[in-house]
């Protein structure tokens, strides 16, 4: 095991926050971890558009960033990847840089992360002949379902490495709500609040939103103070659809666009919210929901994609057909009808399942069992 040398590729790691990165960030600290405990030799992480490392995941002599110089990302790539034993790459985008190097070096393992629709869709021949010759770990059964079914990639190829909470995550059963947030959004402490967190994106629109938005007419009847907050960066596209859909129901009093909130904000949005509902129908993982759930959230999921495998076949929440708007609105009444200290075996649940520290023995297995 001493004389594997790891070399980790990536896009963002540390200079983006979404669910791609949170997973490139948590990847990159169990390298590190594997070297600390004399598993591996030696590790680099090399980003293509980072600049600085977060020194809590990795170590500043193993991690370079190229701040989007391309060219010189890709010829250091090249070089370390004929040095490596195993390569790892964060994203099908980086498939290129293995080729290249698989080409010069037939017996490199290759590891590819798939994630979620950056690898459902359509892809070049010649990146579906590369999958056939690499190793695959998926963060879900579906994201592995829809890799064979789109691409026809054998299934002995893909191996199931699901999403983990972040190393640094401590299991908090404080059920008291934050009085910044409270004051932020005028909210009082016996209002009801629904929480989604994501991207608003008019190229996608399979989170779920709008169905929540649709069917909370039917919720307000019994919960007419509710807040729902809608947490997430939107394009231009989708924040007009969503102001209408808001605007036709007359929800502005009830609907909150939040817009980006940064990392060490979302926890204390978890902690405001009773129920954390994103009926979505391509997600891949959906790390938000385990996120959700460990900070003390009542959960409610599509029961079609890969938040079954975030939301354990609906042993850490309620899964819902993501098409059927009145079972949407019932289940969030029923929800909303829970207190926040019913929660808390499902966070333990949440906490034991999806920790870091099990995440680091999965990652170990993979690559040297």
């Amino acid at each position: 095991m001493k004389s594997k040398k790891l070399l980790f590729l990536s896009l963002h790691t540390f200079s983006l926050t979404g669910g791609i990165e949170k997973v490139s960030k948590t990847f990159a600290k169990a390298l590190d971890d594997l070297k600390a405990s004399a598993q591996i030799q030696s590790y680099q992480v090399i980003s293509m558009y980072d600049d600085q490392p977060d020194l809590a995941y990795v170590a500043k002599g193993s991690f370079k960033g190229y701040h989007g110089k391309k060219t010189a990302f890709g010829l250091t790539a090249i070089k370390a990847g004929l040095k490596a034993d195993v390569i790892i790459l964060s994203h099908v985008h980086l498939l290129l840089f293995a080729q290249i190097i698989k080409t010069l070096k037939p017996g490199v393992r290759i590891v590819l992360f798939a994630h979620g629709i950056e690898i459902w869709n359509a892809l070049a021949r010649w990146k579906k002949q590369m999958l056939n010759r690499i190793e695959i770990w998926a963060v879900s059964r579906y994201t592995a379902d829809q890799i064979i079914q789109h691409h026809g990639i054998a299934e002995r190829q893909i191996k199931v490495l699901n999403n983990c909470l972040d190393p640094y995550f401590k299991l908090d059963k404080s059920i008291s709500k934050p009085a910044s947030l409270l004051t932020k959004y005028r909210i009082n402490n016996n209002q009801k609040v629904l929480l989604t967190i994501c991207r608003l994106s008019s190229l996608e629109q399979y989170k779920g939103y709008d169905l929540v938005i649709e069917c909370l007419a039917q919720v307000i009847k019994i919960y007419p103070d509710l807040v729902y907050l809608l947490v997430g960066k939107a394009d231009r596209a989708e924040l007009v659809r969503i102001n209408k859909l808001i605007a036709q129901s007359s929800l502005q009093k009830n609907v909150i666009l939040t817009g980006f909130v940064p990392d060490d904000e979302l926890v204390l949005h978890y902690q405001l919210a009773d129920v954390f509902v994103m009926p979505s129908k391509a997600e891949g993982f959906g790390l938000v929901f385990i996120e959700a759930a460990a900070y003390g959230c009542t959960v409610l999921g599509g029961n079609t994609d890969g938040s079954r495998d975030a939301l354990m076949d609906g042993k850490l929440g309620t899964l819902l057909n993501p098409n059927d708007v009145a079972a949407i609105g019932e289940a969030i009444i029923t929800s909303l009808q829970k207190e926040r200290h019913q929660t808390q075996a499902t966070q333990e649940l949440c906490f034991e399942i999806f920790a870091y520290k099990q995440y680091l023995e999965k990652v170990s297995d993979l690559l040297f069992n």
